[in-house]
């Protein structure tokens, strides 16, 4: 048994008459740098009160139901500035816990180290209120390790941190007399005086410099310069002037942000998809673990439903089946789709059955992720094809019907509405009766969002996954066909067919017919594409980038 954590106990930490604060660090914005005790803490809330920048990375770790007030800006010419002063966060906090209720304080970074939550603290104090601090990664910290730029060395080098909106000469002074490391707090219009303030304190123009936006997040850019041309790598890069001249960026000055260095170390934006955004035309259930493995890669999924999934018109088909399959009139089962699955729990559970009606009989399932369903509804199948994940597979594994062995010979086959007949077929060969049921339909799904259709047709994603020829025909039904600079991922024969028939380009093509080989096959490409423009001496962009009009961006 884990010792329990110092900081958790099974008594509520809500006393009589009052509530508790948990004031909790949401890190630089990459939601997997939330620590253990953070993705607690959420969960036991009943009040969210998180700065907007962080608030859907821990939105998600909250429980059904929970308040969210939220924090609105009050001051816009702060805003012009990029130091929004927000809604009193205090005030919404002391209220809540007044009333008794668990209170999550959210902030970006650290609690001590990002923010004012300091004043918040000693507000719950000076009441009496219990309150407890949830470290998180600091954004001065985090952005240099996902930029590639260690703070120290084995030397031990001073390492100072400066928010250069509240710098005074003094600060300046101290920072520029030193010859260690430099971590600047600032917005992206003002590094260029920032690295004016610290070179009129005395450090050298030629003292390596990197810039860091959108740290932790699919969204970084890190240019390297030296104090003396950061302002000129800017202007020739056209980085400035731009909308985003307010955003906040980290700027690290010293000598391990040598570009030298950074190049080794740049661990993060070298990913092979780091920073494209991947079309995934599948339903949400079945996208999740594809968008997750593509996230591993650096980019960002964006999932469109292009099919639906709706009961069967003439349920009584599938319910005789269910109580078949408790009385004992199956020798096997052959589930080919998460889908399947869902529909027969879906099922189960209106009867009140549970993975036990399944003892005594044998349980196919077509591939990997239809066998997960399978263990998450607490069955382990009997038989998954050892080689290509399919029909075809399925059968080239299953056993022929044997009188002496079997004492029913008797399939139940749940499926599509759509599906083809080949599972059946060689089902019916091998000697087995076979009970072909409709356990769900598939629709194609409502056109998605005008934007969403816009950067479809446009070129505004890097690259489409396409699963199966039937999203290949509902995508382009319901949005449009892909802009030619798209990267087409196919994850078959039959599928690039439909596709090259629908007039599109076949880029990849997956070596199996699983969605996580066709996911690796497009890093790979990627890989391969960054590679060749490193190699030529060229920029690394993204395929939409090269579509008419779109600005290319420049990373040094």
């Amino acid at each position: 048994m884990n010792p329990a954590s110092p900081t958790t106990s099974p008594v509520s930490p809500v006393f009589a008459g009052h509530g508790h604060v948990t004031f909790l660090g949401a890190g630089p914005g990459d939601p997997g740098l939330l620590t253990l005790r953070a993705v607690e803490a959420l969960a036991g809330a009943d009040v969210l009160i998180a700065e907007p920048e962080v608030l859907e990375v821990v939105r998600g770790h909250a429980r059904a139901g929970v308040s969210t007030p939220e924090l609105t800006v009050v001051d816009e010419a702060s805003t012009t500035a990029g130091v929004p002063v927000l809604r009193d966060a205090a005030n919404l906090v002391m209220e809540a816990a007044r009333g008794g209720r668990r209170v999550v304080r959210a902030v970006t970074g650290d609690p001590g180290l990002d923010g004012n939550a300091g004043t918040e603290m000693l507000a719950c104090a000076a009441e009496g209120i219990p309150f407890e601090v949830v470290p998180g990664v600091a954004t001065a910290v985090g952005v240099p390790a996902y930029a590639g730029v260690p703070l120290r060395d084995a030397h031990g080098t001073d390492v100072r941190f400066v928010d250069a909106r509240t710098a005074d000469d003094r600060c300046w002074a101290e920072v520029g007399a030193s010859d260690g490391t430099v971590v600047v707090s600032t917005s992206l219009d003002a590094v260029a005086a920032a690295a004016g303030e610290l070179v009129a304190a005395g450090r050298k123009p030629d003292t390596p410099l990197t810039v860091t936006i959108g740290g932790t997040t699919t969204r970084q850019r890190t240019w390297t310069a030296t104090l003396g041309t950061i302002a000129q790598v800017f202007k020739q890069g056209k980085v400035l002037p731009s909308p985003e001249g307010h955003r906040p960026v980290i700027a690290v000055v010293g000598e391990r942000s040598a570009p030298a260095q950074r190049d080794q170390l740049s661990w993060f934006e070298s990913k092979p998809l780091f920073g494209w955004r991947v079309l995934v035309p599948r339903t949400k259930e079945q996208a999740a673990s594809l968008s997750d493995q593509l996230r591993s890669y650096g980019a960002v999924p964006h999932e469109v439903p292009t099919i639906a999934v709706e009961p069967p018109r003439t349920p009584q088909q599938m319910e005789r089946a269910v109580k078949g399959l408790v009385t004992g009139r199956y020798e096997w089962i052959a589930f080919t789709s998460v889908n399947a699955v869902k529909a027969v729990r879906e099922k189960f559970e209106e009867y009140g059955l549970d993975a036990r009606a399944f003892a005594g009989i044998k349980v196919a399932a077509v591939g990997e992720q239809t066998a997960a369903a399978l263990v998450d509804f607490g069955v382990k199948p009997d038989l998954v094809p050892s080689g290509e994940q399919s029909a075809a597979g399925l059968l080239e594994d299953w056993p022929p019907y044997d009188p002496v062995f079997d004492p029913i010979d008797r399939v139940f086959l749940p499926r599509a509405d759509i599906a083809t007949e080949t599972l059946v077929a060689g089902l019916i060969e091998l000697g087995w009766e076979v009970d072909d049921v409709t356990a769900y339909r598939t629709v194609r799904a409502s056109p998605p969002p005008a934007d969403t259709r816009e950067a479809i047709k446009g070129g505004g994603f890097d690259a489409v996954l396409f699963t199966s020829s039937s999203t290949v025909r509902n995508l382009v039904g319901i949005a449009g066909k892909p802009h030619n600079v798209t990267v087409i991922a196919c994850i078959g024969p039959a599928t690039a067919k439909t596709a090259e028939e629908h007039g599109l380009r076949v880029d990849v093509l997956s070596p199996e017919p699983s969605v996580h080989k066709l996911a690796e096959a497009l890093a790979e490409f990627g890989l391969r594409r960054r590679e060749a423009a490193l190699e030529a001496g060229d920029p690394v962009t993204r395929p939409s980038e090269r579509r008419p009009g779109a600005r290319r961006r420049r990373t040094t």
